[in-house]
């Protein structure tokens, strides 16, 4: 017999962990789920499944962020080639998710409950679904650029973002919540609808903003998961921007200010619980977005969960909590400016002659 390394056995240990609780979640809800019968369940011991997860609530977090990130790679029809088409191709990936009986309900019904319950998530999923908004309006707006007469503020299609991803959810907490009622095509053809919105949308840069710092130092940062494209990559040139999980907002600085690649690197002084929260609700946008939108059209914006706080150590970032804000900028390899604060990441992506060298 093969003996498994440690490694390999808190693996598999993990793996039959969440299958035990998926099942236990679904049968009683979250609520009503207990620990002792998801160890039963899989076969180990209470502290076996602490080891893994230090609560319930993270434990829940992350069997939803798996099943999420499984469902996500679903195949599907052709992208849409225009805003209709791909806001319905997008809602057609998320209808198809909605729970279809009593037993998917019983997984999906707590979450919100969860998110209201406390402070501590309900403040990181506003900010996160601020974040999701920002990567559809990215995609809308690259499938179908807004006109910008001159001189005017830089147009937007995150408004319509909010809404179609308002609509959504709340059919889908519906489907949760009364198996049955929602009727996927009119959610559909909602959707498509939205299109035809005229929303007066722009952005504006902030008002106040921290002075870039000129650096020169080498930029050597792991390898990573992009949650937007669901694939591994190193971060190259462009701007980085380390959020802590109230700041994700803040994205949309950078991805304005910076015509090229931004890649953003979310960190919580709360890893077990809000990194499966991200991958969940990244996750439940993407997934569709990668099939409902061509991919030329896919937003130059990456996400990545730092669980460890490697990728923000690279940037220079040591010590981490939920309002970190900090962004450089990469050229050829090398860190040429950083930026600590609120509007970080807008200071980083100015011109370099801009940058300040003190």
């Amino acid at each position: 017999m093969v003996r498994l390394s440690r490694a390999e056995t808190q693996e598999r240990n993990r793996a039959k962990v969440l299958a035990a609780a998926r099942e236990e979640f679904a049968e009683q809800g979250f609520r009503d789920a207990k620990i002792d019968v998801i160890a039963e369940r899989a076969e180990l011991t209470r502290g076996a499944v602490y080891s893994n997860f230090p609560g319930k609530r993270a434990l829940y977090f992350a069997v939803l962020a798996e099943l999420a990130e499984q469902s996500a790679g679903a195949p599907h029809a052709a992208p849409g080639e225009t805003l209709e088409g791909a806001l319905g191709a997008l809602a057609r990936s998320r209808v198809a998710a909605f729970p279809l009986d009593d037993e998917q309900a019983g997984l999906a019904r707590d979450l919100m409950p969860e998110v209201l319950a406390d402070e501590r998530v309900r403040l990181p999923f506003a900010q996160l679904v601020k974040l999701n908004g920002l990567l559809l309006g990215l995609a809308l707006e690259r499938l179908d650029p807004p006109e910008r007469p001159p001189g005017s503020p830089i147009p937007r299609r995150v408004r319509l973002a909010e809404t179609v991803l308002t609509t959504l959810h709340g059919a889908g907490q519906l489907a949760a919540a009364a198996p049955g009622f929602v009727e996927p095509f009119d959610v559909v053809s909602a959707c498509e609808r939205l299109a035809g919105l005229a929303f007066n949308d722009w952005w504006a840069p902030p008002v106040i903003a921290p002075a870039a710092q000129a650096a020169d130092r080498p930029w050597s940062p792991p390898g990573v998961v992009d949650l937007v494209r669901a694939e591994s990559f190193v971060p190259a040139d462009g701007v980085v921007v380390v959020l802590g999980t109230h700041r994700l907002g803040a994205a949309e600085e950078a991805v304005r200010a910076y015509g090229g690649d931004v890649t953003v690197v979310v960190v919580t002084s709360e890893p077990a619980e809000l990194v499966p929260l991200t991958r969940l609700i990244v996750a439940e946008v993407c997934g569709g977005l990668r099939q409902a939108f061509p991919e030329p059209s896919w937003p130059r914006l990456r996400v990545v969960c730092d669980a460890t706080g490697t990728l923000a150590a690279a940037a220079g970032v040591l010590a981490v909590s939920d309002e970190t804000e900090v962004a450089i900028r990469v050229e050829r390899g090398r860190i040429v400016a950083t930026a600590d604060g609120r509007g970080a990441g807008h200071a980083v992506s100015g011109e370099v002659s801009r940058v300040d060298s003190a």
